[in-house]
This record gives C-alpha cells, sequence and structure tokens, in this order.
C-alpha cells in the first residue's frame, strides 16, 4: 500500500508501450479515459483527460484530484502498430506457412516444453491458433471431399471440383478472424519466432525512437517518469530501458525513473535461442538502482506467465539482482464475485485488465500509478514479493552474447 510519508508527485510523464496489437492507439485513449472515469467512482476521487500531449506521439492530458492533491500527467503511446500490422499482412497459404515455421521453432528449441513447466495457460494459448487453423483447414477438405462426392454422381472426373471449395472455406475463416484470433495469434507468435528471439531490424530502430523520447522527458521538468509495458510492450521496455540507463542517459538529478511490466509474456521470447539481447536487457536491468521495477500480473490471465519473475525463470538472474518486484494483481479478489464470474473465461478481455478499473481495488490501481500523487517505488516501498511467485531457472538457453 501508499505510504502516507511518501514524497509526492505533481507532475508525471506516463508512455505506454502496448503489445503485439494492430490497432490504433485512440482506442488505448478511450479505454483510459472509460476505465479511469468508472475507477474513479469506485474509489472516491477525480480523474479527467485533456487533449494531446506536447510531443509527436499520440497521447493525452490527464487532471486528477486526490484528497486535495492535483495532479498532472501526460501520457504518450509509444507506438509500434504499424510494424504489428505489416507482419499480419499475410496471405493464408504464408500462415499456413508460418504455423510449422513456428511450431518447429518453439519444439524444436525445446522452449515449449519448457514454457509448459511454468505455466500451461499462455502455453494453451499459444497451442490454440495451430490447432484452430489445422481444424479450419480439415473442414475444408471435408467438405471439398463432400461436395466432390455429389459432384462424381454427374461426372466422375468433376470430383476434383470440390477442391474449389477450400479457398473459400479458409477465406470465410480468416475474415471472421476478429472472432476466433487464431490468423492473429499466429501472427503474434510466429512474429518472436521467425528470428528464434531476436529482434528484426525494424524493431532495433523503434526501440532506439522510444529511448530518445523517454531520455528527453527525463530532461524536463517532472516528478517521474513512467513506462509502462504491457504484454510484449513488456519486453521491449525491458530493453528500451537497458539501452537508455547504459548510453548514461538517466540524469542524477533528475525525475525518477519507474518501470510498470503487466501481463509480461517475456519467457516466450527469452526461452529461444537467440534471444540474447533480452537475456542481456534483464540481467542487467534487474541490478540496477536507476530505477524502480515493479511486475504485476495475475493467475486469473491465462495469456501471461503469472508471477513468474522473467529474470530469475530466464537463468540469468545476477548476484546483485533487485528487480522486479513481482506482485499479484489477485483477480479473484479484486473483483467481485459477479464481475469475476462475468470475465472469467473471457481470456483476452481478461489479459486487459491491468489496465481496466477494479470493483475491489488491493494496491494495484492502474490510475492511482499513472495519474495519483504517489511514484511507483514510494507506493510499493517495503512491499514483499508475492510469495507464489515463481523464481526457478527453466529456459534451456541463458547465453547473453550473440
Amino acid at each position: 500500500m501508499s505510504s502516507h510519508n511518501a514524497p509526492e508527485v505533481r507532475r508525471r510523464r506516463v508512455f505506454y508501450i502496448p503489445g503485439y496489437d494492430p490497432i490504433p492507439p485512440r482506442r488505448y485513449r478511450e479505454l483510459y479515459r472509460k476505465e479511469s472515469a468508472a475507477q474513479a467512482g469506485l474509489s472516491g476521487y477525480d480523474i479527467a483527460l485533456g487533449g494531446g500531449t506536447s510531443g509527436a506521439r499520440f497521447g493525452w492530458t490527464v487532471e486528477a484530484n486526490f484528497n486535495g492533491k492535483t495532479v498532472q500527467s501526460e501520457v504518450a503511446v509509444l507506438v509500434w502498430s504499424d510494424i504489428v500490422k505489416d507482419s499480419m499482412a499475410r496471405g493464408i497459404a504464408a500462415t499456413y506457412l508460418q504455423l510449422i515455421r513456428t511450431a518447429a521453432t518453439y519444439i524444436g528449441s525445446g522452449a515449449l516444453f519448457r514454457l509448459m513447466r511454468l505455466r500451461k495457460g499462455p502455453v494453451i494459448a499459444a497451442l490454440y491458433p495451430v490447432g484452430f487453423l489445422i481444424v479450419q483447414l480439415v473442414l475444408a477438405l471435408l467438405l471439398a471431399w463432400g461436395l466432390g462426392h455429389l459432384l462424381a454422381l454427374w461426372q466422375p472426373w468433376a470430383a476434383w471440383g470440390g477442391l474449389l471449395v477450400v479457398p473459400l472455406v479458409l477465406e470465410w475463416f480468416r475474415r471472421m478472424d476478429g472472432r476466433f484470433f487464431a490468423y492473429y495469434l499466429m501472427h503474434d507468435y510466429a512474429y518472436s519466432a521467425r528470428h528464434l528471439g531476436a529482434n528484426p531490424p525494424e524493431l532495433e530502430a523503434r526501440l532506439a525512437e522510444f529511448a530518445t523520447e523517454i531520455a528527453e522527458a527525463l530532461t524536463q521538468d517532472s516528478d517521474e517518469v513512467l513506462v509502462v509495458g504491457h504484454s510484449s510492450g513488456a519486453h521491449l521496455g525491458v530493453s528500451t530501458l537497458a539501452d537508455l540507463i547504459r548510453a548514461g542517459r538517466v540524469p542524477e538529478n533528475g525525475p525518477a525513473l519507474s518501470f510498470l511490466s503487466l501481463g509480461q509474456v517475456m519467457p516466450m521470447v527469452s526461452f529461444l535461442p537467440r534471444a540474447h539481447r533480452l537475456r542481456a536487457d534483464l540481467a542487467y536491468l534487474s541490478a540496477r538502482d536507476e530505477l524502480t521495477w515493479v511486475d504485476v500480473t495475475a493467475p486469473g490471465d491465462g495469456c501471461a506467465f503469472a508471477l513468474c519473475d522473467p529474470v530469475a525463470v530466464t537463468g540469468v538472474a545476477p548476484a546483485g539482482k533487485r528487480w522486479p518486484l513481482v506482485l499479484s494483481a489477485a483477480f479473484s479478489q479484486t473483483l467481485s464475485p459477479e464481475r469475476w464470474k462475468a470475465l472469467r473465461w473471457r481470456f483476452f478481455r481478461l489479459h486487459f485488465q491491468y489496465l481496466c478499473a477494479f470493483d475491489r481495488p488491493g494496491d494495484y490501481d492502474y490510475f492511482q500509478i499513472t495519474a495519483g500523487p504517489v511514484r511507483l517505488g514510494a507506493r510499493f516501498a517495503g512491499r514483499a514479493p508475492s510469495k507464489s511467485r515463481i523464481e526457478r531457472p527453466t529456459s534451456g538457453y541463458r547465453d547473453m552474447t550473440p
């Protein structure tokens, strides 16, 4: 819980790094507007969104009042949705080729079996698109076989015409993917597996841009610069901040630097053979005193590696490890029984619950963290990590140099 004697924040810069998501950043502003109003109503504080920030990135301002303490925050979305869109621009045949390559990568490297030893939920989520895409193909072939038999009653050679239904059925499933998420998830896992865990050049260039923007914010007048990485955005945040600190771009007397990772899936990348960069960044960032790093997940989120210390399970924890502080959002406790029942089987919605209102909030309140009067480090000062966290080294690859 927050310390009553903790230093108060009046101005904050927030940089939000989304996960692998092609949606435009304005959707995140709308989510923040809706959910912050709901949380404010439940928790008894005032919060309001304003127009865009002064930077080049898409963002918004937040003015909040907590028991008479007014705080002004600027939120910017560090966008990489254009890279995501480009990686998803694959046809049906190319997606099935991705399926084969991705499955071969995770199975051949042994990563799949090691990941299952941590949490089965995210591994099942990873296997789902593989299984459902295969089901789609089988259904298409069965329909083709049935149609072929009907056509053969007219002319034996016309049976081959049944195959014409295969691309039509597969295209229908692809167009309906907004309901099934099979293509979306396949592209997601294939993006990391394509380079065996290494960042492609376009992503490295974008991370350099992120670091420059955060470095600039650290030279300006604010009390805290907070970086929030959600889902796949969490490991991008790790690498961005590691680069920033290595380059000496964190001023000694500047704003407090904080990192909040939410619903992280880092082992999906750090367990791959060529994830040298991420493994090195995890080890480096975990021992730095230039920042506070809090990692929040929840066992109820089947898409995240809940309560898995991403540094420790990757097997790269240094002797002087300080971070992250691993905490649980405890959905089954912080959501009312009615709300938890309504959301429990909505897996993708639960993966975004960290960014939403809780009707029984504990010490994790996304809007108090991003717009409240207390810095992240002060808010969780003295807080013990979750007792049920997983720290056993599990990855088969721990080398940190290419």
